[in-house]
């Protein structure tokens, strides 16, 4: 099979980036490991202001929009409340999403191959093995689209992440209730080492979740998730179904709970992200935000980057056109946020945690956190166009 683009996997980095090249009139093979789009997610899903701004996301694949954040100290005793005026987040129901994605990148032209995965790249060709057996592809660009590990930025000896956490969440539908939607975020070193534990209640669903270390977790991030899930703050009153369930994920589905993990990376944008035969999208090109760890936003700007320069190497017919797509150059605006993951790596004890709140209360303290929540910085613009369905 010979293709201009081979991008490899299925998340909203691969999608996009393909949609875009094949509406620019490439022809462009995308190949998913997953057989279902709708299984095996691996995000939170939390979408903020500017990419809601930015990009024309399905709106039936979003929830209620969020503007009340709590942050709460290791005692959860006397938090700090911040409420936007603006709409600040809503959280995307991914399966679905990704499903109108690959709608949307099949219409533009993208052919999509489902449990399909990539096994690597030969002297002349890349190996997938699909559910027919194994696919040659000759493809004159390969991007790499496929997660924190990523096994396209080995084969191109392009930078892979190193600094990693570990996330494990799980998602259950709520009755409808009085409650705001809110965002619950828990500071406590004990149960999310180097990160912190969430509760998403938008009011149609609800997100437990815990990331940190995996080496700091000392029972395992499993069990961290079990002893935080059980006094979570912001559900109350909610019945919370599959609380008993301890036969792994197939039992706690059947109870209505979907368990979601993965690694998020936090080293900022990796310096080495392209050559003369491909280049790295979102979690691959390490496209997370080192203090949040949000990705949709930054996978979906880097992704129109690496359109537009894929598409000037293809027209013009020189690879080192993709010199222009420079991780170094784009990590220099992410200097602030990767000195404060510093810090917070460093918080390892809950008294630790209880002091800085100190901090968060005082005026200055709250002013600092309402900018980094709610202020109007992302990943650096770059041109691009609307994304449609």
């Amino acid at each position: 099979m010979d293709v201009d683009v081979l991008v490899v996997g299925a998340g909203l980095a691969g999608l996009h980036t393909a949609t875009l090249l094949a509406r620019a009139g490439h022809d462009v093979l995308l190949a998913e490991r997953r057989p279902r789009l709708v299984g095996a997610i691996r995000t939170t899903g939390i979408f903020v202001r500017r990419t809601l701004d930015d990009f024309a996301l399905p709106p039936e694949c979003l929830g209620p929009p969020i503007r009340r954040v709590v942050l709460y100290p290791p005692s959860l005793r006397r938090p700090v409340e911040l409420v936007s005026d603006r709409d600040e987040y809503r959280v995307g129901d991914m399966g679905p999403l990704y499903v109108e994605a690959a709608r949307t990148a099949a219409a533009a032209g993208v052919r999509v191959l489902l449990g399909t995965r990539y096994e690597g790249r030969g002297r002349t060709s890349f190996l997938l093995t699909g559910p027919d057996g194994p696919i040659r592809v000759r493809a004159r660009f390969v991007v790499g689209a496929d997660g924190a590990r990523s096994r396209v930025a080995r084969d191109l000896a392009l930078d892979r992440n190193r600094h990693l956490l570990t996330g494990a969440e799980e998602v259950f539908a709520v009755p409808a209730s009085d409650r705001p939607p809110t965002f619950h975020c828990v500071i406590d070193p004990a149960i999310a080492p180097g990160y912190l534990a969430w509760v998403v209640d938008d009011g149609r669903h609800a997100h437990v979740g815990v990331a940190g270390y995996a080496d700091r977790f000392p029972h395992g991030m499993r069990r961290a998730l079990a002893r935080f899930s059980a006094a979570a703050p912001g559900l109350d009153g909610v019945r919370r179904p599959g609380v008993d369930c301890v036969d792994g994920d197939e039992a706690a589905e059947a109870a209505g709970v979907e368990r979601r993990g993965g690694p998020i990376p936090v080293g900022g944008v990796l310096r080495r992200i392209s050559c003369v035969d491909g280049l790295l999208v979102g979690d691959a090109a390490g496209a997370v935000s080192p203090l949040t760890a949000g990705g949709l936003d930054p996978c979906l700007r880097l992704s129109e980057h690496a359109a537009t320069v894929l598409d000037e190497a293809l027209r013009a017919g020189r690879p080192d056109a993709l010199a222009h797509y420079d991780g170094g150059a784009l990590r220099a605006h992410f200097r602030g946020r990767l000195a404060l993951r510093r810090g917070l790596a460093r918080v390892r004890t809950p008294v630790v945690a209880t002091a800085a709140f100190a901090l968060l209360r005082t005026s200055p303290g709250r002013s600092a956190t309402r900018r980094i929540l709610f202020g109007d910085a992302s990943f650096p613009d770059r041109p691009h166009r609307k994304y449609s369905r």
